[in-house]
């Protein structure tokens, strides 16, 4: 569990340092700039560290400069403010991959009820789609406080209350599946 929140600090870390300056000084330039600043040192920590670096990694750098950028420019945060919206469109199409989702479950799993888990995994996909146009349509409204309350509380309790629908309904589809199987009359024996 522990590596999972380093992970999401990890990937989150630009988008708190912006929402934590901004909401403790009210200035947008300066929490933009701070948060670029802070994307390329974390960057350079990670090099310096001898860690490989996926490509997510530099694209979401890319991101954070080019939209903290365009934030700076124009003094609106909406460009910066609309940056998660990319991860999840990105990890919604990734998600529209047939059978993702096999990987991340056990194999009894897998083999008793793989129709359920491949519905699973484009439900998932549909989710990340609809949570990056909450994103969007967040950050268009300007309000750093409705967005940060999306971004931070809600569209993570969508996908906590996503997983939480998910194993109940897999451990029913399992009990089901396993109930039908004891059920089932035994072979005759071969003579």
């Amino acid at each position: 569990m522990k590596a999972v929140f380093a992970k999401l600090g990890n990937d989150f870390f630009s988008t708190i340092i912006f929402v934590v300056l901004y909401f403790s000084t009210g200035n947008v330039a300066l929490a933009t700039a701070v948060a670029i600043v802070g994307a390329i040192a974390q960057i350079v920590v990670v090099k310096w560290r001898g860690m490989k670096l996926d490509i997510m990694a530099y694209a979401s750098l890319a991101l954070v400069v080019v939209l903290g950028g365009a934030t700076l420019l124009t003094n609106d945060p909406r460009f910066v403010l609309a940056k998660p919206s990319i991860g999840h469109f990105a990890v919604g199409a990734i998600m529209l991959r047939k059978d993702w989702m096999l990987r991340y479950l056990p194999p009894q799993v897998a083999a008793a009820i793989p129709h359920q888990v491949r519905v699973s995994g484009y439900l998932w996909a549909a989710l990340m789609f609809v949570l990056g146009a909450g994103v969007v349509a967040t950050a268009l409204t300007g309000d750093i406080k409705v967005w940060t309350t999306y971004v931070m509380l809600i569209a993570p309790a969508a996908k906590v209350v996503a997983f939480a629908a998910q194993y109940a309904y897999f451990r029913l589809a399992m009990r089901g599946r396993m109930g039908t199987a004891a059920s089932a009359p035994a072979a005759a024996p071969a003579e």
